[in-house]
């Protein structure tokens, strides 16, 4: 895992829940590439056709709210996204994606401060988010050190496969 992670940002809004990022109508699909065409179809129906790959999703408030299907996180992973930085994220839908190997910063108040198309810089070591464009900087919260190894190992299922090919240690 890359620890400066730099892209293209869409901005979407407060209480984005689960069902939003990856509606429920779409659960039975399992071909990588669609299900990502679906991610966030419940914001705006074209958003996965305009996401820049490697993009930084930004959110508001309380971002995977609602159900904790696994599927939000697959779906935003297969979407092309690079890291969510939000105001703040549902506890599950938090630990979900780390377990999964997609990376979310929590930083107050940029739901507010970045706009759509910026291009935003995230330091997931040192815990900051900057807007390329402009230079502004700003210091989020850094990453517990368990999430941080489970996301440098590209997920919960690959740090448990090195850990058991080294005698499980």
């Amino acid at each position: 895992m890359e620890t400066i992670i730099i892209g293209e940002t869409i901005v979407v809004g407060n209480n984005i829940d689960t069902d939003q990022i990856y509606p429920g109508r779409f659960l039975a699909l399992t071909d990588p590439e669609e299900i990502g065409s679906h991610c966030l179809s419940g914001v705006d129906e074209n958003i996965a056709v305009s996401f820049p790959k490697g993009g930084i999703v930004v959110a508001g408030t309380n971002f995977g709210c609602g159900s904790s299907r696994e599927h939000a996180p697959i779906a935003l992973l297969h979407m092309g996204v690079s890291a969510v930085v939000a105001d703040s994220f549902a506890r599950i839908f938090f630990r979900n994606s780390i377990n999964l190997g997609l990376p979310l910063v929590v930083c107050r108040g940029i739901g507010k401060k970045v706009k759509y198309g910026q291009t935003l810089k995230l330091d997931l070591e040192n815990g900051t988010v900057t807007v390329m464009e402009t230079g502004e900087c700003w210091l989020c919260e850094k990453m517990g050190e368990q999430a941080f190894k489970i996301l440098e190992a590209g997920g919960i299922k690959p740090m448990m496969r090195e850990r058991m090919k080294k005698g499980g240690e």
